[in-house]
């Protein structure tokens, strides 16, 4: 089976809608996906009712990736799995949104005080109602041609130092994990190389993370090498986790695209281990 379980659709920073993630997903051969935006469920309606009106052969997991903090860096948990109805769950990710809304206008009031003025409506505008991230900002400031490229958006304006970053007001990442066990969930430690840590801190990190009741860690992401993957398994087995895989998918690009490239060896034991998947147009786990 191929499995993709970290996603996005334009319900945050993703660019396709939720039936159209779907629809690739179908089309790329994936038989289950999970759909992760950040701090929201607010997609996977839409992208449940999609797959049964397609009748796509394709298993939907509920997913969410909150925006955590550990050691003053912001650590995402993807949480697999979870109830989307659950009303405590719903409030507790409503907070995250507030918060969302508290840094995008911090963010906003920074570039103005650097001759970047009216940054808060166009981003608005252009999340559509969506969970605010700093791609929406990227995004605009490319347009308006205030850099030539995202990337060059996050070195110039959005990174950490510089004018228009934010230190980030999320919850710690224990809570995040308690709030994914709460909803039903299985709690993942995601792209843990992401997040420009050295060896000791990776570790480290992976060592918190299970010991607040941790049960994955993303083994297998976009640009990762064997031996990398190879060194997060051994982590894995260090701390009595399970192996997780995605894509986080948020557009194509010449080097990622929905369930591309992600694969486990015999010898990892994932997290779907004890799952009831099949390739199923109308599961749900």
């Amino acid at each position: 089976m191929k499995i993709d379980l970290h996603s996005h659709t334009l319900c945050s920073d993703g660019v396709l809608s939720p039936a159209e993630l779907v629809a690739r997903a179908a089309e790329k051969g994936v038989d289950a996906l999970a759909i992760t935006d950040h701090d929201t469920v607010a997609g996977l309606a839409a992208a449940r009712q999609a797959i049964n009106e397609q009748q796509l052969s394709l298993q939907l997991i509920n997913g969410v990736e909150i925006s955590s903090s550990w050691q003053q860096l912001e650590i995402h948990i993807v949480g697999l799995n979870v109830n989307p109805q659950c009303p405590v769950f719903l409030q507790r990710l409503a907070t995250q949104q507030q918060a969302r809304l508290e840094r995008a206008e911090e963010m906003a009031r920074r570039l103005a005080k650097n001759q970047i003025p009216d940054v808060l409506p166009a981003v608005l505008e252009l999340a559509n109602g969506a969970a605010l991230t700093r791609t929406h900002f990227a995004r605009h400031l490319v347009s308006i041609g205030k850099a030539s490229s995202m990337n060059n958006v996050f070195k110039k304006y959005l990174g950490r130092g510089k004018i228009g970053y934010v230190p980030n007001n999320w919850v710690e990442m224990a809570e995040a994990i308690q709030w994914i066990h709460d909803a039903g969930g299985e709690a993942v430690l995601a792209h843990p190389l992401k997040y420009k840590l050295t060896t000791k801190w990776v570790k480290r990190l992976a060592e918190q993370f299970a010991a607040a009741g941790g049960d994955a860690i993303e083994v297998i992401s976009p640009q990762q090498t064997p031996v990398q993957k190879r060194e997060l398994w051994a982590l894995c087995q260090l701390h009595n986790l399970t192996a997780s895989v995605g894509s986080d998918f948020h557009q194509v690009t010449t080097w990622n695209d929905i369930g591309k490239n992600l694969y486990l060896t015999d010898d990892v034991l994932p997290v779907w281990a004890s799952w009831p998947l099949h390739a199923s147009a109308n599961a749900a786990v």
